[in-house]
């Protein structure tokens, strides 16, 4: 099973702030009290990409020029943040990045994506059916496939809960989104890298519970369907290697309503002044959720992204919760 050593994560990190700052924590006052505890948001939002994933895509990109110096380019699928970090990265080194998202995907994700270079293209119903389809073209045309899994991802990933922890080494829990299971993955391998005792609580959407189902039943476990708002938790189809990780490492695994997510979004604006996609608020949804567990007790959230498409944003706002 992947692990990492302290010394690895410290070389990540090397690694990552060549390309951007460490993100802040903040405490906020009215988040405290909205939470009911001692509340630490990590704001991966402050990225260059809005999202955790571009650290990831760092060290994925660092580790594909040195080990693959012959590949032509990149092809991978992605519902938005994934992709923006795969596509300035590639970009950057000089190769070409083909992106496959799903049909009806956040218009304003895409607009980014193509901003940062890729090319863009829409196939399937999901994502599990855009990367199926990923994964068909980088064959045919002798791409290499960046998986939404993969030993390079999580270790850049793991990043900001190593800064998390490093700076807050007296969390009781932190709560972290479960998509595909990059960022779960990586914070309880930062943890355990540390040492530390700390709680991680994984929230999947209640629309999308592959991960909760699986961990549930001690084995993979695909759902019809992941029609949730909260984009980035989105995924049928459950990740065997992250699965072998979070299964074991994660305190427990819980669901959030689209409506609780939208509320968490109305928190984080009223409150801190941030802005949170449904995946990036889904950590304080879960919080809440539990907020009576949790009372005295020092918490922290991860704000993944802040990549919301401004009608859903503008509806959350109003009071409303956005239908995929």
């Amino acid at each position: 099973m992947m692990t990492f050593t302290k010394s690895e994560l410290e070389d990540a990190c090397a690694l990552v702030y060549r390309h951007m700052a460490p993100t802040p924590q903040y405490s906020w006052p009215m988040l405290n009290a909205r939470t009911g505890t001692p509340t630490w948001v990590k704001h991966e939002n402050h990225g260059p990409t809005g999202a955790f994933k571009m650290r990831g895509a760092i060290t994925f990109m660092d580790w594909l020029t040195r080990t693959h110096p012959d590949t032509p380019g990149i092809c991978t699928a992605t519902k938005g943040n994934h992709g923006q970090g795969q596509a300035r990265m590639a970009t950057a080194a000089g190769l070409r990045a083909l992106i496959y998202v799903p049909y009806g995907n956040s218009v304003e994700k895409n607009a980014a994506m193509r901003a940062f270079g890729a090319e863009l293209v829409e196939h399937g119903q999901d994502f599990d059916e855009a990367k199926a389809e990923a994964f068909r073209v980088a064959d045919e045309q002798g791409l290499f496939i960046v998986p939404p899994f993969h030993k390079e991802l999580v270790r850049g990933v793991a990043t900001y809960a190593f800064e998390l922890l490093s700076a807050q080494p007296d969390l009781d829990t932190i709560y972290v989104p479960i998509g595909c299971g990059s960022g779960i993955c990586g914070t309880i391998l930062a943890r355990d890298a540390l040492g530390l005792k700390t709680k991680i609580v994984g929230v999947v959407s209640d629309r999308a519970q592959t991960a909760k189902l699986s961990v549930e039943a001690g084995r993979l476990i695909e759902t019809e369907s992941a029609n949730t708002f909260a984009d980035g938790m989105a995924v049928r189809l459950p990740v065997q290697e992250a699965y072998d990780i979070y299964s074991k490492g994660a305190e427990r695994i819980i669901a959030v309503s689209d409506d609780e997510v939208a509320d968490a979004i109305r928190a984080y604006y009223h409150c801190t002044h941030n802005l949170a996609e449904g995946a990036g608020a889904a950590p304080l949804a879960g919080l809440l959720q539990e907020k009576d567990r949790m009372k005295g007790k020092t918490c922290a959230v991860i704000l993944c992204g802040g990549n919301i498409d401004t009608d859903w944003f503008l509806k959350v706002l109003a009071g409303h919760t956005p239908t995929p």
